[in-house]
């Protein structure tokens, strides 16, 4: 499964769920974004039914940034039950993201 490209509505529905969520805070604009793109991809399909994974752009809803501190994009967040578990802020290699994965599933 692809990531899932979240407007606010959609974000808080899927952060509450039972599964881990993986959210990627993105820009068009972002370079590293752009570079850690596939890797997110990657990861949606590496741990579908697991968790899931999902994008904001910071851009189209700029209040979901502000609301989770983010300073600097790529960020990613991981939740489990709704609560922020694990945060990496940058562009990381793939394992970086497994193992924050991992950790929490």
């Amino acid at each position: 499964m692809a990531a899932l490209h979240l407007n606010e509505e959609g974000f808080f529905k899927l952060v509450e769920s039972e599964k881990p969520v993986l959210v990627d805070f993105w820009a068009d604009w972002c370079g590293p974004c752009k570079m850690l793109a596939p890797v997110i991809e990657e990861l949606a399909a590496q741990y579908e039914g697991k968790v899931t994974v999902g994008k904001v752009n910071v851009d189209e809803v700029p209040d979901l940034a502000v609301r989770y501190g983010v300073m600097s994009i790529p960020t990613v967040i991981l939740f489990v039950k709704g609560n922020e578990v694990d945060r990496l802020v940058g562009l990381m290699d793939k394992e970086r993201f497994r193992l924050m994965v991992d950790a929490h599933i």
